[in-house]
């Protein structure tokens, strides 16, 4: 059975992989373009009102089984509630369109965060996609990391295998963790951009 699942797992991430969008949108080094999103309660977020400190984007689809590989297992909430303790913001983007995979409404998305033990910043939704197509997100999970300064100084892949495996993440090179360490010592961050990999992002 744990054999099947596996397989169906790796079938679906294959699609998801073929079927990833690609657009333009920031480059490393870039000033991050601004943006207002709301969370589940209505509360607005400006990534201008987090100016002078770190702040990840992870943009992010519970349904995809890449991010499912990250959720399932506690890594990604671990990397949440590391981060926040250490007053960095954490804002999760989903760009799902109305009827697309990924979606949810207000109430929908409080109750899958709270399912997931979701421990980022906030929880932003931007079904319009405006916001994803800023940056150019083309899959889920695809990562951005922003300096206090305000520039991009990373953007990719979590990590360095591309797979929807969760026996591969203590295999992996975290990209996110080293840029953030390095980043909050004051030391070149090792590597700016990687490609992204995961399910194409559901504008």
């Amino acid at each position: 059975m744990k054999k099947m699942s596996k397989q169906i797992t790796t079938i679906l991430a294959s699609i998801c992989l073929a079927t990833s969008v690609f657009a333009a949108g920031v480059s490393t080094g870039d000033a991050a373009p601004d943006f207002t999103l709301k969370d589940p309660s209505g509360k607005e977020h400006s990534l201008s009102g987090y100016k002078g400190k770190f702040v990840v984007l992870e943009w992010t689809n519970f349904e995809c089984p890449f991010v499912k590989k990250h959720y399932s297992g506690g890594n990604m909430q671990a990397l949440q509630k590391q981060y926040t303790a250490e007053d960095i913001v954490w804002l999760s983007i989903c760009s799902s369109g109305p009827e697309k995979q990924g979606h949810l409404t207000a109430e929908g998305a409080a109750d899958a965060t709270g399912k997931n033990d979701f421990a980022a910043t906030a929880y932003l939704i931007d079904e319009d996609g405006k916001v994803g197509k800023l940056f150019g997100a083309k899959t889920t999970p695809h990562m951005f990391v922003i300096n206090p300064e305000g520039h991009v100084v990373y953007q990719g892949a979590i990590d360095s295998i591309r797979s929807a495996d969760s026996e591969d993440i203590a295999k992996a090179d975290n990209y996110v963790a080293q840029c953030l360490e390095a980043g909050k010592s004051g030391k070149p961050i090792p590597v700016g951009t990687t490609k992204p990999y995961g399910c194409g992002v559901k504008y």
